[in-house]
């Protein structure tokens, strides 16, 4: 399941914007690498006033900072597009520059994550994966695409 956990100053974000990011990133992570829905979670995490320093200053302009845990096996350019896509999509969605986002993606190997109970299958192998799964546990994967 590709986790990005979405780091932002406290306060910069209220529940309308995180939603909104939350979908953003879902949606550019589905549409790009083919996933279902359903694999993709959103975490935000609120950064306290003066908790946050760059170069050794406090930080003092909007920022979001993307960190994607995705699956490795994806090209090059898949990877290039997810990361322009979602620079994209969060400026937008958290009301900031591009200037502000930043983005960054670690892979793992699919063998070494589980999800739902199960080892999870090579990039572009979830289809076989689901349908291999039990049935119950198909049926609430599937419930989830549908809230």
């Amino acid at each position: 399941m590709p986790t990005y956990t979405c780091t932002a100053a406290a306060g910069l974000l209220d529940a309308a914007r995180k939603a909104a990011l939350a979908r953003a990133v879902t949606r550019a992570h589905c549409e790009l690498t083919g996933a279902p829905s359903y694999f993709a979670q959103v975490v935000f995490q609120d950064v306290a006033p003066g908790d946050h320093f760059i170069g050794g200053a406090p930080l003092g302009h909007d920022h979001v900072f993307v960190y994607g845990r995705i699956r490795g096996g994806r090209s090059a350019d898949v990877r290039e597009a997810l990361i322009r896509r979602l620079v994209a999509d969060v400026a937008a969605a958290a009301g900031i520059e591009p200037f502000g986002v930043w983005v960054y993606l670690l892979e793992l190997p699919p063998a070494a994550m589980v999800e739902f109970g199960h080892v999870l299958p090579e990039a572009g192998g979830e289809a076989a994966w689901t349908d291999a799964l039990p049935a119950s546990d198909r049926a609430r994967m599937e419930a989830i695409r549908h809230r």
